[in-house]
């Protein structure tokens, strides 16, 4: 969201004499005078400031927030006061309400807050004074300055109270094309979104896309909203379908990103429309259609390829290798994901370089190849030591620790089938020892075993297992 550059503020008189016994603001009055008593500030301004008015009496005496309000009644913008009055109260029952929940509520109340007074008196004013003589483009760009000042975590509720009031004006715009009502739809669908309410939000998102079919309108950003309906479409969609998956329901989550691929393809965005092939496929993949899911995940490898784009290719391999890997194509899947790791790692993605490592170890370790197993572990493992992430370094060291254990058990059985004293000898030691048992093949093709320590890994991997184990003791 654009934010406008703040304008100046053309204040009233008794909101100008108001603002100078701010906190905030310079004044020339003592502070202490001004929380004596009623009769002592009359007296106080009696004798210095002889032949002020009444009402400029009670600008100083009023609270700023009050002489705001007074302005607006006195200039006629009986509306303007209704709709501040009911989101001041408002502003006050939800901060009194964050209030009981935290005693560390930052928000301060409105009437301390100046600058936020003056945008709504200028701004509300304008828009009533549009709406009396029909300028409907008026009154919704005032209003939008409204939602783009309030657009901050703190004050989103007002935003999306401004934002609702564009939609509202926008469909009464007639002689711009539509174009005001796409975006207040594009609003209403962000508005939406962020509250969870997803269908709600695909449904305004839906009808920003087929007002801004076809346009050539851009945003203050210079971006084409009819490339921004779409990917806001496409967004929404994949959110409904994952929470479409996660309840199993795959034909209507298949369904809706099918609609969101051909959605893509209007945008004429390749980008876009590989992201949707990729969701797709893993949707078929998910739904038990592994033959589909290959070719819809082509169809994202080659846009990644054609767009030279190196780590959506990586993407498309990995999820192309579990297809692979569900079709029992071991071999294959091995082959993509060995691309994956070399994509990942020319480019510096240590994370994916981790999961395509840790995917290929299984696979090995799946198929009895213990030694590669271990291999792509203790690659998972030393980089998840580069990392520094202790959570994913326990995961990666056990997975390399069970290879290992694999990798020695395949060593100890050749140990006893070998039937020879240095065989026995070897065993004998590494009962002792619990070193690490290796074949080293000799010229007669005969094999000899040497033990070897363990790893570091496999050190902090016993370390970590007996911390595990360790018997309480009581006291």
């Amino acid at each position: 969201m654009t934010t406008l550059p703040p304008l100046p503020i053309a204040r009233s008189k008794l909101a100008s004499l108001a603002r100078q016994k701010l906190p905030c603001s310079p004044s020339v009055i003592p502070r202490a005078q001004l929380i004596k008593e009623k009769d002592e500030i009359d007296h106080y301004v009696e004798v210095n400031f002889k032949g002020l008015s009444k009402e400029e009496v009670a600008a100083y005496r009023n609270t700023y927030k009050k002489n705001i309000c007074v302005d607006m009644l006195r200039d006629g913008y009986h509306k303007s006061f209704r709709e501040l009055f009911a989101l001041m109260e408002k502003w006050d029952a939800l901060r009194e309400a964050a209030r009981v929940r935290s005693v560390f509520w930052p928000q301060k109340p409105l009437e301390e807050q100046p600058d936020k007074l003056d945008h709504l008196y200028l701004y509300l004013t304008r828009a009533e004074e549009a709406e009396r003589k029909g300028y409907f483009e008026d009154i919704y760009e005032n209003l939008y300055i409204l939602a783009c000042y309030f657009d901050n975590n703190e004050d989103k509720w007002v935003r999306n109270h401004f934002y609702e009031r564009c939609f509202q004006v926008a469909q009464l715009i007639k002689i711009d094309g539509g174009k005001k009502e796409a975006e207040a739809h594009a609003h209403m669908g962000l508005l939406f979104e962020e509250n969870g309410q997803l269908l709600e939000a695909a449904e305004h998102y839906e009808a920003f896309h087929q007002l801004a079919r076809g346009r050539i309108w851009k945003d203050e950003a210079g971006a084409f909203l009819n490339l921004l309906a779409c990917e806001n479409l496409l967004r929404t969609y994949r959110l409904l379908s994952d929470k479409m998956l996660e309840n199993k329901d795959y034909k209507q989550a298949i369904k809706i990103l099918i609609k969101a691929s051909e959605i893509a393809k209007e945008g004429n965005d390749k980008k876009m429309e590989g992201q949707a092939f990729y969701y797709l496929g893993l949707a078929y993949l998910a739904a038990g259609e592994p033959e589909t899911a290959l070719r819809v995940l082509n169809n994202y490898s080659a846009i990644s390829a054609e767009l030279e784009d190196e780590l959506s290719l990586g993407r498309a391999y990995e999820a192309i290798a579990k297809v692979l890997q569900s079709e029992g194509k071991t071999t294959e899947a091995i082959n993509y994901l060995k691309k994956v790791v070399k994509i990942a790692g020319n480019n510096f993605q240590k994370l994916d370089v981790i999961r395509a490592s840790t995917l290929l170890g299984d696979l090995y370790n799946g198929k009895g190849y213990y030694n590669k197993a271990s291999e792509y572990f203790q690659q998972a493992f030393d980089t998840t030591v580069k990392l520094v992430n202790m959570p994913l370094m326990d995961e990666t060291k056990v997975h390399y620790g069970i290879a290992r254990a694999h990798q020695m058990m395949l060593s100890m059985n050749n140990c006893i089938e070998a039937e020879n004293v240095a065989s026995l000898d070897c065993l004998l030691s590494w009962k002792g020892s619990r070193s690490s048992i290796t074949a080293d093949y000799i010229v007669d093709g005969s094999r000899r075993f040497t033990m070897r320590s363990l790893s570091p890994a496999l050190e902090s991997l016993e370390d970590l297992a007996g911390s595990v184990h360790k018997p309480k003791i009581e006291t």
